[in-house]
């Protein structure tokens, strides 16, 4: 089973991240994932403030499943961090690729998740299939 995220970019540069389970949505378009995914006004969070100055956050995402961690984009506390300034140029460019933004984000979470005391792990390739015992044949279909 593998797992890797699809992300649906708008237009005003909000984003939601999607999992693509098995390559599930793989051959689903762009277009048709923003029907599937609508934006919804009222599902929209208040514009929260950074912990560290005050300011506006141009994002707060939670960190990875089951550390704790809130992640937080802030222009004033975070332009000093080289993966989290790409990300706030790319946000904040009106011509923004939205094919960047996988990486883009990728980055930026390794990066915050760093300065909270995590590291990534590494990508492990799964296990070889052991070869079967000599002298088995498998079963015909009756």
């Amino acid at each position: 089973m593998s797992f890797t995220w699809r992300y649906l970019v708008r237009p005003d540069g909000d984003f939601c991240r999607i999992g693509n389970l098995d390559g599930s949505l793989d051959d689903v378009s762009d277009e048709e994932l923003a029907r599937l995914h609508p934006s919804d006004p009222e599902e929209e969070q208040p514009a929260r403030h950074c912990s560290r100055c005050g300011g506006e956050l141009l994002l707060h995402w939670h960190g990875p499943i089951m550390t704790g961690v809130w992640m937080e984009l802030c222009p004033a506390c975070d332009e000093h961090r080289p993966a989290a300034r790409a990300f706030i140029r790319w946000y904040r460019d009106a011509d923004r690729d939205a094919k960047a933004l996988p990486q883009l984000f990728e980055d930026w979470e390794t990066e915050t998740m760093h300065a909270h005391g995590w590291a990534r792990a590494p990508q492990l390739a799964p296990p070889e299939s052991p070869a079967p015992p000599p002298g088995l044949t498998p079963r015909g279909r009756g």
